[in-house]
């Protein structure tokens, strides 16, 4: 009996190890620390780390290898008081390329609205449910968009239920708090993160996020068959682009895409076919206007 519990024990605990979805790196930088401890922000690291990578985020079952990978900057910018500051933080997730060593970017960000509290070994926490504070809301929110990107490059619209999470935590922030603190509200600007999901969700974008599956999944995915056949289908993918810039101008969706992509695209086009550096170039250059110079010269003719 006692060896039977220990099995069981064990498998669960196998189990429970399995269950998280992501694999949170998190930087911290304080360059402009004037009365808080910088072991406070220490501690802080760690207690992100904790919280994003032990949360139970989905229904699905992760094993090691499958974690998303998510990288985390947060620069200080201003204290507020001995323990309220300003800050931008910067996220970007990758994602492992079928048959292959390379990692490829999936979404990269930078969000210069974060205000938050926090108290040296004061717990992160959170509820599905009820706002308990911005600094989670805020972190729960982005892991929602990472992972809705991420099923979205494995399956069409495959993130849905991840995003609409993320949605939920947008609509989940009182009124008070939205007007004491940026980022959440429709009114500030279309930069924020209210019109990041709402962009992700809106039936105009449904084609770029089609475009994300096909990019990473039929293209990139497939490029250790025929390369020449994953890029044509990557060339397709993106030149929806330009319909859906159109449908939905000014996008912040389309914008994060372009600083996530243009190094990459720039990369695998280098040895396309004239055709296909032609479309990609056009393309790239109307829904990224400020690096169309380095998709001309980055490609080529």
């Amino acid at each position: 009996m006692k060896n039977w519990f220990l099995l069981f024990a064990l498998g669960f605990f196998a189990c429970s190890l399995q269950a998280q979805e992501l694999k949170v790196r998190v930087t911290m930088n304080t360059p402009k620390l004037q009365t808080a401890d910088a072991a406070v922000f220490q501690t802080l690291k760690q207690s992100i780390e904790e919280f994003m990578n032990n949360q139970k985020w989905t229904n699905d079952v992760f094993e090691e290898e499958e974690r998303i990978s998510l990288d985390l900057v947060i620069t200080i910018s201003k204290e507020l008081s001995s323990n309220s500051f300003e800050a931008e933080l910067s996220l970007q997730s990758i994602r492992p390329v079928y048959a292959s060593n390379y990692e490829t970017p999936l979404f990269k960000h930078q969000d210069k609205d974060l205000v938050f509290s926090y108290e040296q070994f004061q717990p992160l926490d959170y509820s599905q449910t009820t706002y308990l504070n911005n600094l989670t809301s805020v972190l729960a929110y982005y892991a929602y968009i990472a992972i809705g990107m991420d099923y979205d490059s494995f399956a069409p619209l495959g993130g849905e239920p991840y995003f609409q999470a993320a949605w939920d935590i947008v609509n989940r922030i009182p009124p008070q708090v939205a007007s004491n603190v940026p980022g959440w509200r429709a009114t500030e600007n279309n930069r924020n993160r209210y019109w990041l999901v709402e962009n992700i969700l809106s039936p105009k974008m449904r084609p770029f996020r089609q475009m994300i599956y096909d990019y990473h999944r039929q293209g990139l995915d497939t490029m250790y068959d025929d390369s020449s056949v994953a890029r044509a289908i990557m060339t397709q993918s993106i030149e929806t682009l330009d319909a859906v810039n159109r449908s939905y101008p000014n996008s912040i969706l389309l914008q994060v895409f372009s600083n996530t992509k243009s190094d990459e695209i720039i990369e695998i086009y280098k040895a396309g076919a004239t055709e296909e550096k032609n479309v990609v170039t056009r393309t790239m250059e109307k829904i990224d206007p400020t690096r169309a110079t380095q998709y001309r010269q980055g490609i080529g003719k």
